[in-house]
């Protein structure tokens, strides 16, 4: 095997563009095309490929070495760029080549198990066992590179605007954020655990009390909750919280972040200032708190319409509180089939509707599930009040609000996604605010936080909140980027006495509160400051931005759907005395 003795890189594959140059090179050799007396590798590192050219003029030891060079091989070549005869146009590199004289071989490589190709059909299980070949190929490295390119804007940014770095502890105290925790045992203090942070949130809000302003850190969380392709159980948020703002203040500083980081990472202006929605205008239009922007079919309201209709299904929906309500498929008779109708009426049933009524006009006349208990002109006014014509598809639901409206957010996406009219090429921002305090939980009925315990209640709605919590919203935001919840934040409760009367809203008791946020009230008996702040998603906003389909497509090592990592083969069994020294003992589950 040769050494790199006598020889130092000077450019990058990518990078080695001008004619009568002499360059040194390293990389992976991509391809070997061998002509007999003539060899061409393509040389691939992160930047791109270049050429390697070597010919009868070639030294022999140097040609005899290209011979010998496989696909993975790593290899260091220095000579002379020259113009190359047959110009590639497709890679930047393909007017020129590199005739090599000094050619080092530093380390074969076996047959990979698949091909390093930027379009691969390789099984994705495979893919992520042998990670490390994976990453060679371009649009995963392409998708890494990105993710940096936005953690050094937000760096910049946040820096420039007066924001201090604050690492927060990777080991906490285990307390309730809305999903599981990591547990990590004490060695010390046995039958004690730490916990992995799922957020940096008390900590963030003691800087502020401490007196810092202004917080920012590129924060790694954990939560341990079934995965899908937008949620590991490892991730990082853009966490940021700063002292005396009010919600309208760290709006705009997400918004200058966003216009700075979309116009540095991709040459994209956003507009600003991004478009606001209320909690409740979003469901009622969208039927979901991450509206999809890019399209339309919003929800329409219909109860007055068929209120003394003879349609038993939306009557008593009405008369029982709820309402009926309908999107409207623009040009979709042709691709909603009956067929397809019925596929979708299985489709809500199974996310907890009743059922789907529908109107599908093809013909002259429009084929209506529930002509038959229409009186006269009535189904003309419905299909006035959604817009409807000849073509479209009018998909209905009747229930309680709260099955109405998540079913038709969900319909609308699923339509919206078979009909293929969502548009690639957007970036559509939204501000959600205004969000309820509470939740009403039906199988308990009782009223459950919809937030942590910190986060502040609307001024004009502190007088309801031991009489009408339904009345109460919270000083909370999420940032949407296409459907996709980018963040989520709020002002926090600053007030010690507030702030007990908010953890005895939510049904803690005093032990439960010293137990658990012990360390925090007591540091609001010593004045806080008024604060507030959110965390960005790096990892979603990377995975939007690059275009991906998956986190895992811009996370260099991720875990799989059970939280396991294929490459290392973790989590693993651990041996017993490692147990014995934390005193623990694992019980087998039974198969």
């Amino acid at each position: 095997m040769d050494t790199m003795k006598g020889l130092k890189r000077t450019h990058y594959c990518g990078e080695v563009l001008t004619a009568g140059e002499t360059v040194t090179v390293g990389g992976y050799v991509d391809t070997v095309r061998d002509k007999g007396g003539i060899i061409f590798i393509v040389l691939r590192d992160r930047t791109g490929v270049v050429q390697l050219t070597f010919n009868e003029t070639t030294d022999k030891a140097v040609f005899e070495k290209a011979s010998d060079c496989h696909s993975e091989y790593v290899v260091m070549a220095k000579g002379e760029v020259r113009e190359r005869e047959s110009v590639n146009d497709k890679i930047p590199t393909g007017h020129v080549e590199i005739f090599v004289d000094d050619l080092r071989i530093l380390a074969k490589a076996q047959t990979p198990p698949f091909e390093i190709v930027d379009n691969t059909n390789t099984n994705e299980e495979l893919r992520l066992k042998y990670r490390y070949l994976d990453l060679r190929r371009k649009p995963l490295q392409d998708n890494i590179i990105m993710r940096s390119k936005i953690a050094k804007t937000a760096r910049d940014y946040f820096y420039e605007n007066g924001f201090i770095e604050i690492e927060t502890p990777m080991m906490i105290k285990s307390t309730p954020e809305g999903a599981r925790d990591y547990l990590v045992p004490s060695r010390v203090h046995q039958g004690k655990f730490y916990a992995l942070p799922q957020s940096p949130q008390i900590y963030k809000q003691l800087l502020m009390v401490s007196g810092f302003d202004r917080y920012i850190q590129l924060a790694r969380c954990f939560r341990d909750e079934d995965l899908r392709a937008d949620r590991q159980p490892e991730f990082t948020q853009i966490d940021l919280e700063m002292s005396f703002v009010d919600v309208p203040d760290i709006m705009e500083m997400g918004e200058g972040f966003i216009k700075r980081l979309f116009n540095d990472v991709l040459n994209v202006e956003i507009p600003t200032p991004l478009p606001r929605l209320t909690y409740t205008e979003a469901m009622n239009r969208f039927g979901s708190d991450k509206p999809d922007t890019r399209f339309g079919m919003e929800i329409t309201d219909i109860s007055d319409i068929v209120k003394d209709c003879g349609f038993g299904v939306f009557t008593s929906a009405i008369e029982a509180g709820g309402s009926v309500r309908a999107i409207t498929a623009k040009n979709a008779a042709g691709t909603l089939t009956r067929k397809e109708i019925d596929k979708l009426t299985e489709y809500v049933r199974g996310i907890g509707a009743k059922g789907l009524a529908y109107v599908r006009w093809v013909e002259d006349a429009p084929n209506c599930s529930f002509a038959k208990f229409m009186g006269e002109g009535e189904l003309d006014k419905i299909l006035s009040a959604v817009g409807a014509e000849k073509g479209d598809v009018v998909l209905i639901v009747a229930d309680k609000n709260s099955v109405t409206l998540p079913t038709l957010g969900a319909l609308r996406l699923k339509v919206a996604k078979q009909l293929d009219i969502i548009p690639t090429d957007k970036f559509n921002f939204l501000w959600i605010t205004e969000f309820p305090f509470f939740e009403y939980n039906e199988e308990t009925q009782h009223w459950d936080a919809m937030h942590h315990p910190f986060t502040m209640p609307m001024d004009e709605c502190l007088q309801y909140l031991d009489t009408n919590p339904e009345k109460v919203f919270a000083k909370a935001y999420d940032l949407v980027l296409n459907g996709t919840e980018l963040s989520s934040g709020s002002i926090r409760i600053n007030d010690y006495e507030l702030q007990q009367k908010m953890f005895k809203a939510l049904g803690l008791t005093d032990e439960e509160i010293e137990a658990k946020f012990g360390f925090l009230v007591e540091a609001y008996k010593y004045g806080a400051a008024p604060h507030g702040g959110m965390g960005i998603g790096l990892d979603r906003l990377a995975m939007i931005m690059c275009g991906a389909d998956s986190l895992r497509d811009v996370t260099a090592f991720p875990k799989v759907q059970n939280a396991s990592e294929l490459m290392s083969a973790c989590p693993s069994v651990v041996d017993k005395d490692s147990l014995d020294v934390l005193g623990i003992a694992v019980t087998a589950k039974e198969e």
